[in-house]
């Protein structure tokens, strides 16, 4: 008996540092460094408001897909036959992408701590990730590679945190009384945190776990929030991080933000220490990309049910051939960052529809307030949406 919590520490645990690792990649650091060059201190207000976002869209999807004890695909098509498959091409289209981007933000990383070619050092991790999905215990291994490469980028940042001395306490002021509004910036950094195929990473995780039904409710938001939260933290030292050298008044070269930010607050020490950082996030992303991607694949036909890992592994190879062709991380990073940004919209509305509609809500009633959040999130997220496809 006294086993049992646990393991359900450890699978809530491991389903939210999936989640929270897959957000924390390449286009999530460059974000960052970015957004706090341009708004500095009120940079803060806009991590405080798309934290409150983060956690309406993600206890909203990660509820409905446990409590109805089924992948968000099922849900979809027993909600209307063929719209499952629809979100899983969606999901799919955007978490390739992604992946691209992962895998080149990989190779860079080794590049800045290894001195190795960005082309070798992408092989190289990709390899790596495909490993860790043929052990024998995969979702185990997967869960805790997840959990100590995030705590080990938490480490290191606020390491270079202490190194850049951020001013605290106009930090904290400008968090709550902000000298600008970025609608954009909150936007970018919901849709990076929880948008396309990142909040269903844990949802999906805790499914293959065992763990649904209104009973896993409390467990649930549980895990959900506390993805949010290991996310938010590296968020907030990046911020600070950042701010700290922004305020100094030293320069950020605009070609890599977060290398030379890092650079600029620990020297030489601190390049490296961005290069293991950007490493460790860019190879977590490509592991919870392709883990959540193909769990809505494998929804669509039987036989690819049956070849989980071998689904799995070419998409990871596939990934990796794409980049290897196409090149140009920068532009795929931006790319992907929007598609999945617009994919959280209609995933919402599908899931938001489905919980009113379908048998489950018999027995498990959704919070009139929480669907209302995900309603304004949903409506918000898909006038940026369509801002964004009307400027292509």
């Amino acid at each position: 008996m006294a086993a049992k919590p646990t393991s359900t520490l450890s699978t809530l645990l491991g389903a939210a540092f999936l989640m929270a690792t897959s957000a924390i990649g390449p286009g999530f650091l460059t974000q960052t460094t970015l957004f706090t060059v341009q708004l500095k201190a009120s940079f803060g207000f806009v991590i405080l408001l798309s934290i409150l976002l983060d956690i309406g869209v993600q206890l909203n999807i990660w509820r409905i897909v446990i409590a109805s004890g089924q992948r968000a695909p099922d849900l979809a098509n027993a909600l209307l036959p063929g719209v499952g498959h629809f979100l899983s091409i969606l999901i799919a289209l955007g978490g390739l992408v992604f992946n691209i981007g992962n895998i080149a933000g990989a190779g860079m990383g080794l590049q800045v701590l290894l001195g190795m070619p960005v082309a070798v050092g992408a092989g190289l991790s990709a390899g790596l990730a495909i490993v860790l999905f043929l052990v024998k215990d995969a979702l185990r291994a997967m869960d805790q590679f997840s959990k100590i490469l995030g705590l080990l980028m938490i480490a290191l940042t606020l390491y270079v945190v202490w190194t850049a001395h951020p001013p605290l306490g106009v930090a904290v002021e400008k968090t709550f009384l902000p000298d600008t509004i970025d609608t954009t910036a909150i936007i970018t950094l919901v849709g990076g945190t929880v948008g396309g195929y990142i909040t269903f990473a844990g949802a999906h995780r805790l499914l293959e776990a065992g763990m649904s039904g209104p009973e896993a409710i409390p467990q649930t938001n549980r895990g959900a929030v506390t993805g949010i939260a290991v996310a938010s933290v590296m968020r907030i030292l990046l911020f600070l991080a950042a701010l700290g050298v922004v305020m100094q008044g030293l320069p950020i070269d605009a070609a890599n933000p977060p290398a030379s930010m890092f650079q600029q607050a620990a020297g030489l020490l601190g390049y490296k220490l961005f290069g293991l950082v950007m490493w460790s996030a860019a190879i977590t992303s490509v592991v919870g990309s392709a883990y959540t991607s193909v769990t809505f694949v494998r929804t669509m036909h039987a036989r690819l049910n049956d070849q989980t890992k071998a689904v799995t592994v070419g998409f990871i190879a596939l990934s990796a051939l794409i980049f290897m062709l196409v090149g140009n991380p920068v532009t795929i990073l931006v790319a992907a960052g929007a598609l999945n940004g617009m994919i959280l919209p209609v995933a919402l509305l599908i899931l938001l529809i489905a919980v009113h509609r379908l048998p489950f809500g018999k027995t498990y009633r959704h919070p009139l307030w929480l669907t209302l959040v995900g309603v304004v999130i949903m409506v918000v997220m898909g006038w940026m949406a369509v801002r964004t496809l009307s400027s292509l």
